[in-house]
């Protein structure tokens, strides 16, 4: 059973970054169809910015999903703001 809740809490953290780098996709396209006009130097500038952006939204979006909601805490094990619990305790127990 513990390998089970390994794995579901791995996929979990997996997850985040597989969804930022989808949103940085869609929004690449969305500008890439948009700027299909400009020049090829400003297109590429905005198929950029427009990935990146959206990147950085999803994980805004994602992150303040994480700290509003316990049951979603508690699944992937994290504190509410979004640490992992096994840092925080690894942390305590070092000395200092």
């Amino acid at each position: 059973m513990t390998f089970v809740r390994f794995l579901a809490r791995l996929f979990g953290w997996l997850l985040t970054p597989v969804v930022a780098w989808a949103a940085s996709f869609l929004g690449a396209g969305v500008a890439s169809r948009l700027g299909s006009s400009m020049s090829s130097r400003h297109h590429l500038i905005a198929t950029v910015v427009a990935g990146g952006a959206t990147a950085a939204l999803a994980l805004v979006l994602w992150l303040r999903l994480l700290r509003k909601s316990p049951r979603l805490q508690d699944s992937l094990q994290v504190a509410p703001d979004a640490t992992p619990l096994v840092a925080l305790e690894d942390e305590e127990e070092q000395p200092r």
